[in-house]
Formats: structure tokens, sequence, C-alpha cells
């Protein structure tokens, strides 16, 4: 059809309807990919595990059935990028970790096998921190650079999979969120990431099964291709027992017809902590912007009195649950931060976790008023622009010290206690350039309208015309 260039080029979107229209072969997409890749991602590291034979024959072998076509979510034989916290079948999972070094899946995960059911063809997977964290970097494969300049964080923990889609490698990649990790790395890259409701996105077996905290979701370049790949990945399963049912609607069809919000409620640092000046000018610009489709936009905000505190017992309780039993044989070759976390999390007595949880309800009673009568919160993703890939996390925001690894990160961590949607969308640059995402959070299960105000927004904005982008500067 086209050369490579032209077809990295594309949103996921654009082309699954080449695809299905057989105007393009999912073989095509896959060379394309893998030339792309060994072109660019010397320079980025998004994507140090690469499967492009298999994915070849995957392809090669890829023949979808009539009725395929008009199932939601359908990728048509896309190729995509898995981050290095899912199982794909007779590949490595190393979670970024020495320990896992040669840790090789037996099957894929329910993420995995999810998206494979709905026509994708799985090509490389992304890099990530050593177990979880917001700037991507481990031992095992080093660093992931910002594609808008390679001297700076792409975020965490899906920064390979954010990084990967900026510089037009893959057109979707898979994503999870605890404290922020769909959401920072879109911002820090300037693509969308959607954390679903929780329960949208069926979660594989490595989470703990009643858990909220942890989602599986989407990472795109646009609002459509995130909201084309939640279609393909919202499929219930009993293997979650939090999942909820399909929709009633495709997610899809939010893009077709979106709807402006009535009322959304703005605050920069949702009274908690300084941030930084610029990044809260620019969200506040962005989204006064959706005033011209007639929205009210006012400064507003939920009472989320003790939500730092909050998240950072569950946060250390559920990293204790999962991973402590590292701690007494490999201490020395775990990163501080996790280190840390495990130690708070084993140390964590009754009186705290019986807090956390009345706080928690607490906040989430908070947040469901609010959003009673607002439509959306809104706010920035994160608290700073982009900070140099050679500091290990923000130890100074706004003028104050930080204490902990993820302080900087509150902006993302305290929604995540109330289970509600919430979107990064590319809201604009600081002045040196550097991208800033907006955050939408929406009503408790409410991901459709959610969808609607972000198509909304990124259209009145025309920033994801950007992406993919070559490497802007070198990486000494």
């Amino acid at each position: 059809m086209t050369g490579h260039d032209e077809l990295t080029q594309l949103t996921a979107t654009e082309a699954v309807a080449l695809l299905k229209r057989r105007a393009v072969s999912p073989r095509e997409l896959v060379d394309a990919a893998a030339a792309r890749i060994e072109a660019v991602d010397g320079k980025i590291n998004a994507l140090p595990m690469r499967f492009f034979e298999r994915a070849r024959e995957a392809a090669d072998r890829f023949r979808p059935s009539r009725d395929d076509a008009d199932r939601p979510g359908w990728l048509a034989g896309l190729p995509i990028a898995v981050k290095d916290y899912n199982d794909v079948a007779g590949e490595r999972t190393t979670y970024g970790s020495p320990l896992f070094a040669e840790n090789v899946a037996g099957v894929s995960d329910l993420t995995v096998r999810t998206l494979q059911a709905s026509g994708a063809i799985l090509i490389a997977k992304s890099n990530v921190p050593e177990f979880a964290g917001a700037n991507t970097f481990n031992t095992m494969f080093g660093a992931t650079r910002n594609p808008w300049d390679p001297r700076l964080s792409a975020g965490g923990s899906s920064g390979g999979s954010a990084a990967a889609l900026a510089s037009g490698q893959v057109w979707l990649a898979t994503g999870n969120d605890l404290g922020g990790s769909l959401r920072i790395p879109a911002s820090f890259c300037s693509v969308v990431g959607l954390r679903p409701s929780v329960g949208r996105v069926p979660r594989p077996a490595a989470c703990l099964p009643f858990d909220p905290l942890w989602v599986e979701g989407p990472l795109g370049r646009t609002v459509a291709d995130v909201a084309l790949m939640l279609d393909a990945e919202s499929w219930p399963s009993p293997e979650d027992p939090l999942s909820l049912p399909r929709p009633a609607k495709p997610f899809v069809t939010a893009i077709a017809a979106p709807r402006a919000p009535l009322r959304i409620g703005f605050c920069a640092d949702l009274g908690l902590r300084k941030i930084d000046a610029e990044v809260a000018e620019i969200c506040r610009s962005g989204v006064l912007e959706l005033a011209s489709a007639g929205t009210i936009v006012e400064e507003a905000c939920p009472d989320l009195t003790d939500s730092i505190e909050t998240f950072q017992t569950l946060r250390a309780l559920m990293f204790a649950a999962i991973r402590a039993e590292l701690l007494p044989a490999h201490r020395e070759r775990i990163a501080p931060e996790i280190v840390w976390n495990l130690e708070k999390g084993v140390a964590l007595a009754a009186p705290e976790i019986l807090r956390a949880e009345r706080r928690r309800a607490a906040i989430f009673r908070n947040v469901s008023a609010f959003l009673g009568s607002y439509h959306l919160l809104a706010c920035p993703v994160v608290a700073v622009p982009p900070f140099p890939v050679s500091q290990r996390y923000p130890t100074e925001m706004g003028g104050e010290s930080l204490v902990t690894y993820i302080d900087w990160m509150f902006l993302t961590f305290v929604i995540t206690l109330t289970g509600c949607p919430a979107i990064s969308v590319p809201c604009g640059f600081t002045r040196s350039g550097l991208p800033i995402g907006l955050q939408l959070v929406g009503r408790p299960q409410c991901d459709f309208d959610l969808i609607c105000a972000a198509h909304l927004l990124e259209q009145t904005l025309g920033i994801a015309k950007r992406v993919p982008r070559e490497p802007a500067r070198s990486a000494g």
C-alpha cells in the first residue's frame, strides 16, 4: 500500500480500518513496526525485548472469520507492544528485576490472551521500572528516554509503552496503573493513557484478586485509539472476581458524537500540596478551552484530606502481600525504593491499616458526592514537568522538600483511591517545549462519558497531531 514511514504515522484507528478493508496486511504492519523500532529505539530504549519473527509468523497465519470485523474492539492483526509486567507465553517476564532475569512465562496472562483474541499481534515487550515506580529504569535493560528530549524521563511504570507510542514504534501498547503508571508516562510523552474503572479490564493472576488499586488499561496516541483498545480489553472473565460486564455501547461510539460535560470542577493541586506553577497554568488554560463547547468550568475540589497518607499505607500493604517474601534472601539485589516500600508494608500495624481503610471509604464518598454536582474533576496529571532521566525521582516540588520516592505522584495516586476512571490527555507544552497532560476524572463506572469528554478536549486542543516524532535530541 505505502512505505513503512507512512504506515507508522497512522493512528491505531486508521491502521485497523485499513486492515479491515484489506488495504494493508498484518505482515506489512509488522514489517513497518520492526523497521521503525530498529531505526529509532536505540535512542529511546522503549522496547528492549523484541520478537519480530514470532510476530511475522503470527501475521502470516492470521485468518479472521467473517464475524470478527463486527466485534467491538476487533484489532484485525494490529501489532502491539506488551508491558514487561505481563506474561507472554514462551517469552521472559522480568518485571525489570535481575531476580527474574530468566523467568520465562509458560502461558500468556489474561490481559495478553484477551488482546490476542481481539486480533492483536505481539511484537515486543516494553521496558519498566523494577517492580513499580514512575521513572522507567532498571539494571536489566537501562533507562527508557523521553522522545521529546532523550535526556529526560518518559515516566513510568508504563514508560516503555508510552515512549514507543510517542516515537511511532507501535500503534497501541498495554499498561497498568497503581499510582499513575498509565497516566504519568502518557503525560510525559504526550500520548493518551486511561486508567479504567476498577473491573472494566479483567486483570491477570499476578494481581491480588480483591485489591482495587491495580488496574490494567490502554495506551494510545489518541483518545479514539484508547477507546478502541478498551473495547478490545473489556471482556469479563471469571479469573478476575471484580470484572464488570461488557458495556451496553462500545466505547468507540463515544468518538462519533462526543458530548460536552455540563460542569467541570478544576483544582490544580487537589488542595493537598504545592505544584509547579507553569504546569498548573497550562492545565487551567487547557480545561478552560472546553468552555467554547458550552461547559461550565469552576474552581472546585472534593475533600481529599489524608489521601496521601492513606494511599501510602494501602500501597505498602499491597506491595508486602505480593513481594515481601523476596526480602530475606534478596534484599541487596532489589532497588532501595522497593525495599523501603516492602519494609513499610511488613511493619504496618493494625491501627494504621484500619485508619487507611476508613479514610479510603470517606474519600470515595466525598468524591462521589462531588461528582454528583460536577460531571468531571480536572487537574494536572503530574505536579512537575518531565525531569532528568538520571534523577531517580524528584526530591523537591513547589519549593517544598519531598519525603518519599512517590510523593511527586500524588495527583494520580489519590485518584486511584476512588476507583473512578481517569484519563491523561495531552494539554500543552512548557516554555521549553515539554509535554504536559491534563487529568480528567469521571464518575464511577462512567468510562464512556469520560471518553466523550476526553475526545472533545483533544479535538479542541489539536495536540494529538504532533506525534509520532523523532527523538528530539541526542541521548548523551
